[in-house]
């Protein structure tokens, strides 16, 4: 008897290529799917000996070769350092693809029906759809049956809508600050090709064929994911979904600031933001490690300090460098002297009246340098100039600017919005005690997407527009937005039946079971309230904001949660487009005056001051004539202006010269330039006869 050993693959008939898993736990949140190897032993009872002729030894070896390929790969990922230097960094489109993401193709059977009444699957939508439903414990058969039941005729009859409702079921079932899954390049690769399957559900002319994805596994990722981009509309509609990754209110700008001058974003750039962003976070619970026990109850957000760019702090004109460290309560700075570290400073940001501002510095009172912010906790409190040393051109000022500014306004937010402190209707409300640190968070997420974007070299020209609280406080609208965030972070189902002095309005009614209607309070998609006594700001009774509340519900949509709606939009999202249509307009209705300002108005201005020169200098020269600045130049003047009025009202002029001596007529002439060029009023003579001597 021996044992026989051969090798069968498995048939590529049967299947569809998803590159997305490696060969362990994707994510600890989903479904975790491990790929089945291209070979299988079958072992067959032949006796006690092998005939190893019967082995396929290319295919022992080429598999041999591939898994010395990513032990390699696993050890380099392993020993490379967790933070580096975001400095100089830049993303290589064309390395994008190493052995490992090529060789993590494995093969999972293709169950979604591809063809539909309104065209067959695009290959990236069959790719989304198959790998979130297996993540969600499903097949993309069983998800495309569930979602048909759930919504109408003309939303299922969408495919974008299915892939969103695959997508942001998998998505929903995570609530933490930023995605775990997020740390794994697989996903970040199915992220990408969501996108693309929300821009293009359906089959393209230069798109590979679903019936062929047998065959095509290598030239998907080599021919079509990297030479796809992804546009802004996607982009913005996806990536908020993602935990950590992007705000609704400033997705668009993000996308502007990653695009650049390009139509779209790369699979490459794509990932170096989101790896960078991951850094961000990783090297943020470094700091709470190695920082003093001084700040240990406060987040600490980001580090100024570095020898080649120190951070400098102006007082009485001496510059003094060190270390500034931003938190989520305070700035905090330890002077370097010349015998050591000094004791640490902190002003506080979270006080009524908090503010920083860009402003020059420089020695003994002189504005050089138009490098620093000044900031202050309010009027009566010490005002701090820090300067921010930048010899790159990389818009240090400008970018700590922004990270200071989001903290200022997020306590500027959370008075205006957020209950009162020490407010016991907060536990009346499920969640409602978190709301505060809900919004701390989402401003430190912001501050962390500006950090990557800083370190990648990717920003624009106003930093502000980047970080969600700070420009939605001068966008048109951006109230509305505030209110609806308002309602994201502290609205949550009721929990009690209360009925308490100043809770029902005059025109309110209240239902039987004590619950009072949506006039009287404010609710969110998911059934949500937010209570009408924490509508602290005058915002709340404009006219926008009464026209947004009295249509915010969801029409056909598929609520998954307050954050994820299948097929129709949130409430942030809703107000978040809006504000951003009228931020354009005001856009575009600057550009115009800017460039009337430079080819036209100003132009035609500066000629007419050109011709009326000549006048304006005669006018200036007449007028030292009328106050007597140099008299002989007067007196030169009035003699020949008598003269010619002289020669018009007399008959005989030189008779009448002859008859008046020289004093007289010196006399008669004072009268005549108080008569014709009075200094005042009350100095004026009236001309008669009489007045002449």
């Amino acid at each position: 008897m021996y044992s026989k050993l051969s090798i069968t693959h498995i048939s590529p008939s049967k299947t569809a290529l998803f590159p997305l898993f490696p060969h362990r736990d994707f994510c600890k949140v989903g479904f975790s799917a491990r790929p089945k190897l291209r070979f299988r032993l079958v072992v067959q009872s032949l006796g006690d000996k092998w005939r190893l002729r019967d082995i396929d030894t290319n295919a022992v070896q080429e598999q041999l070769n591939m898994w010395l390929v990513k032990t390699q790969s696993f050890l380099n990922e392993v020993t490379s350092p967790l933070v580096r230097t975001g400095h100089g960094r830049k993303h290589d489109p064309v390395n994008v693809f190493d052995t490992r993401d090529i060789d993590d193709i494995f093969m999972a059977e293709k169950t979604i029906q591809s063809s539909t009444t309104s065209g067959d699957l695009s290959l990236a939508a069959i790719v989304s759809i198959e790998q979130f439903s297996r993540m969600n414990g499903l097949t993309g058969e069983k998800m495309q049956k569930i979602f048909r039941a759930l919504v109408p005729e003309t939303v299922y009859n969408d495919a974008r809508n299915l892939v969103e409702y695959c997508c942001f079921r998998f998505l929903s079932r995570d609530s933490s600050d930023i995605h775990p899954c997020l740390k794994e390049p697989a996903f970040q690769r199915l992220i990408f090709i969501t996108m693309l399957a929300w821009e293009n559900p359906y089959h393209e002319a230069d798109d590979s064929n679903a019936s062929s994805l047998g065959k095509a596994s290598f030239q998907f990722y080599k021919g079509f994911v990297k030479r796809k981009l992804v546009g802004e509309e996607a982009f913005v509609r996806i990536t908020p979904a993602v935990s950590g990754v992007a705000d609704r209110a400033t997705a668009h700008n993000l996308f502007k600031a990653l695009a650049g001058d390009e139509r779209g974003i790369s699979l490459s750039l794509w990932c170096t933001y989101v790896n960078e962003l991951l850094k961000v976070h990783e090297g943020r619970k470094s700091y709470e490690i190695q920082e003093s026990p001084q700040i240990s109850r406060e987040r600490i957000i980001c580090i100024g300090s570095s020898r080649k760019r120190p951070v400098i702090k102006w007082e009485n004109n001496l510059a003094w460098p060190g270390k500034l460290i931003l938190t989520n309560k305070a700035l905090y700075f330890q002077a370097v002297g010349l015998v050591g570290q000094q004791d640490t400073r902190r002003l506080d940001l979270t006080r009524k009246g908090s503010q920083v501002q860009k402003t020059k510095v420089g020695p003994f009172g002189s504005l050089l340098f138009d490098s620093a912010v000044s900031v202050s906790s309010g009027p009566g409190s010490e005002t701090w100039a820090l300067e921010f040393v930048d010899l790159g051109g990389e818009m240090r000022r400008d970018v700590w600017y922004a990270f200071i500014n989001e903290v200022v306004a997020l306590y500027k937010f959370v008075n205006e919005y957020g209950p009162e402190d020490g407010d016991q209707s907060v536990f009346h409300v499920y969640g409602a005690h978190k709301g505060k640190e809900r919004a701390i968070t989402s401003a430190m997420n912001s501050i962390a997407r500006l950090q990557a974007l800083q370190f990648i070299r990717k920003l624009l020209d106003d930093p502000t527009k980047l970080v969600q609280l700070s420009y939605l406080q001068n966008a048109p609208y951006g109230d509305i937005v505030l209110q609806t965030l308002a309602v994201n972070y502290w609205g949550g189902q009721l929990v009690t039946k209360f009925n308490e002095v100043g809770y029902l309005l005059d025109r309110g009614s209240r239902s039987s079971d004590g619950v009072f209607e949506s006039n009287n309070h404010v609710f969110d998609i998911d059934g949500s309230v937010y209570l009408r006594k924490w509508m602290r700001s005058a915002s709340w009774i404009s006219s926008s904001s009464i026209a947004f509340w009295k249509n915010a519900s969801v029409k056909q949509g598929v609520v998954l949660s307050k954050n994820l709606v299948v097929a129709d939009t949130t409430l942030v999202e809703r107000a978040a487009v809006t504000c951003k249509q009228k931020y354009q307009l005001v856009e575009k209705t600057q550009a115009t005056i800017d460039a009337a300002m430079l080819k036209g108005i100003p132009s035609n201005i500066d000629l007419f001051k050109e011709l009326i020169l000549p006048l304006t200098a005669a006018a200036k020269n007449f007028e030292k004539l009328r106050r007597w600045e140099e008299p002989h130049l007067t007196i030169s003047f009035l003699a020949f202006a008598y003269t010619l009025i002289g020669r018009w009202r007399c008959e005989k002029p030189i008779a009448y010269f002859s008859n008046c001596p020289l004093p007289r007529l010196l006399i008669n002439l004072r009268y005549l330039t108080a008569r014709c060029f009075p200094v005042d009023d009350t100095a004026a003579v009236p001309f008669n006869e009489t007045n002449i001597l």
